[in-house]
């Protein structure tokens, strides 16, 4: 009887915690929410492991959930009090924060959290991961400097293990501060007065924080670099406090089955031949396992998972001298929306794993090959869901201190500008840019990188393009998607609303690829839908469906003329309705879609196999 009543008494109070600890936390619901808001576990938001492009084993913890906050005077040092509880990783001004408040460059927000060690990290080494940051933090563990970051949108890493205190309780500080765009710093979307085509501000966490338990030497990250026309996968390793005689075996899967192993010292890379591969596209998006193992005298001393995959992108020329963009060495027709991964509820967080995939499963839906995500990075787990399905996805460097316009006359090369940038901007630039894409390097979805759009602070065109051709040549570089044109990178690309348009190939065709942007953005503000009540807009504005749909029909039909004259890609505006935007396929929160799938995806097929019967004809 007295075992029974403990048992029953664990239970009511462990229930007690639970609905505590939720009635801690609402979203904020002064705007729309999506489906999945009310799937947010407060005690356990986005719980999946954030970093599916390698894996350790299962020593890890996430730090998501309810964390204290304060939003203090800039010139304060350190809070005195905290204002209450925010949700982590939602943004501070975002709904699903539970606290819907902006905080501006003249304030600071503060962090806290006292968390438990798990007693199988103690002994090893811990790191502290933090999916991203915005914009400037500092760390403090048990009341040190742990470490400080400058980026809003590129993940970073801390090894805490000398700040940790005996026991396992640990107090865990962040100090977070962001001028929006009173700064020069990248921050894409973002302004403090949200209007137009311009969003609310993100400030601080806003991707998962957690715990990482790994030996005192460890692999901290892996380079995989197919080469198709060889056959062959190219694997390094970059690994910490390594040893003389140090290894590192890898082994390459096909499913369970073991395909390929070799071992090779762990500062050298490894060149393992595939014969009979089997090539990743978006109609088979096939992925190899791997399986890597740092060994030291014949004994496991670390070991993650990972995959990669087989496909090759680059342009060459069609039978009339027109460069195409093709992968595998054949030309696909890229077609997909302009993409800002905004969210009514969650800001640049999506609510759950499971919206953040419905965008990408919907598109697939739609027809769609490509996603042109623009001047934002996603979590880690969007990537790897394109890479599962088979979504290509050209990948915008986010746009900081603008100010400069176009030439005299865009689209013209002769007459493109750069903006000057203090050096200041310039090294916030070079440095976030260059850890976006070293970060995401191992994505096989990543076909294009666009390190500027439509001249938003567009400097040293030639330079940077230059130098992220080098950094990557196994991508395309879209130096300028939109902007000021300079005869450099791998595409010439032009943005045009809301009719389809295409650079002139007589003048262009013959050097680089002839890709749209940007075009589309017809709106429909859905009634109950939309974010705001009035300025809602798009580029050419409709009452229902059936008329949004009939002019998109034209839309599709010319783009089928373009692709004859060597259109390789276009880029229709956009994905979902966001904030004053009214011109998604669906509205902001994805609880309409504004055109039937199946006709969406007949029309859009058309393109593909206009695209086919063009090479064929060759």
């Amino acid at each position: 009887m007295q075992k029974k009543l403990l048992i029953y008494l664990t239970l009511l109070l462990g229930g007690g915690q639970l609905h505590a600890q939720q009635n801690q936390w609402k979203p904020v619901r002064e705007r729309i929410l999506t489906p999945w808001a009310e799937k947010v576990n407060p005690q356990s938001p986005l719980p999946e492991y954030p970093r599916p492009i390698l894996v350790r084993n299962n020593n890890w913890k996430s730090l998501n959930g309810l964390w204290q906050y304060a939003i203090i005077p800039k010139a304060q040092n350190e809070p005195t009090k905290y204002d209450g509880k925010i949700l982590v990783p939602y943004a501070v001004e975002s709904a699903l924060s539970g606290v819907g408040r902006p905080v501006g460059k003249d304030s600071l927000l503060w962090y806290k959290n006292t968390i438990t060690l798990p007693s199988s990290m103690k002994s090893k080494t811990v790191l502290l991961h933090f999916g991203a940051v915005d914009w400037q933090s500092e760390i403090f563990v048990n009341g040190k400097s742990a470490g400080k970051h400058e980026g809003g949108f590129d993940p970073f890493t801390l090894d805490i293990t000398p700040y940790l205190a005996k026991g396992a309780k640990q107090e865990i500080k962040v100090r977070v501060w962001d001028p929006t765009d009173d700064g020069p710093q990248p921050r894409g979307k973002q302004v403090k007065k949200p209007e137009g085509i311009w969003y609310t501000p993100v400030t601080g966490i806003w991707q998962t924080v957690w715990l990482e338990a790994v030996p005192k030497t460890y692999i901290v990250s892996t380079k995989h670099t197919p080469d198709i026309d060889r056959e062959t996968i190219k694997i390094a390793a970059d690994v910490k406090n390594t040893r003389p005689g140090d290894k590192i075996t890898i082994e390459v899967m096909d499913g369970q089955t073991r395909i390929a192993q070799t071992q090779v010292n762990a500062s050298d890379s490894a060149v393992i031949k595939l014969p009979g591969q089997k090539l990743w596209s978006p109609s088979n998006p096939f992925l190899y396992g791997l399986h890597i193992t740092l060994v030291r005298n014949n004994k496991p001393v670390d070991n993650i998972e990972s995959y990669f995959a087989m496909r090759k992108i680059s342009i060459a020329p069609d039978a009339k001298g027109i460069q195409k963009l093709m992968l595998n060495n054949e030309f696909l027709f890229q077609y997909g929306p302009l993409d800002q991964g905004w969210w009514p509820d969650g800001l640049y967080t999506p609510p759950t794993e499971e919206a953040m995939n419905f965008d990408i499963d919907e598109l697939k839906k739609m027809g769609f090959n490509m996603i042109r995500k623009h001047i934002k990075v996603e979590p880690a787990r969007y990537y790897t869901h394109c890479d599962k399905v088979g979504m290509l996805l050209w990948q915008d460097m986010p746009s900081g201190d603008l100010g400069n316009g176009w030439g005299n006359n865009p689209g013209v090369y002769d007459s493109a500008t750069d903006k000057e940038r203090t050096p200041e901007s310039e090294g916030y630039y070079r440095k976030e840019w260059n850890a976006i894409i070293n970060t995401l390097y191992n994505y096989p979805c990543i076909v294009v990188w666009t390190p500027f759009n439509e001249a938003w602070g567009q400097f040293k065109t030639e330079e940077i393009t230059e130098w992220t051709m080098k950094k990557d040549p196994s991508r395309l570089v879209n130096s300028a998607s939109g902007g000021n044109y300079f005869m450099v990178g791998h595409m010439v690309d032009l943005h045009n609303y809301p009719h389809p348009a295409m650079p002139r190939p007589e003048l262009f065709g013959k050097t680089v690829a002839l890709v749209l942007g940007e075009f589309g953005g017809l709106g429909w503000p859905v009634e109950g839908h939309i974010w705001q009540s009035n300025r809602n807009w798009g580029y050419q504005n409709f009452k229902d469906q059936n008329a949004l749909l009939k002019r998109y029909t034209t839309f599709t039909d010319r783009l089928q003329e373009l692709i004859k004259r060597g259109l390789s890609a276009a880029v229709y505006t956009q994905t979902t309705d966001v904030e004053g935007e009214v011109n998604g396929f669906m509205t902001y929160d994805r609880k309409v879609i504004k055109m039937p799938v199946d006709l969406l995806r007949k029309e859009n097929i058309k393109l593909y196999e206009t695209a086919l019967t063009k090479s064929a004809s060759k």
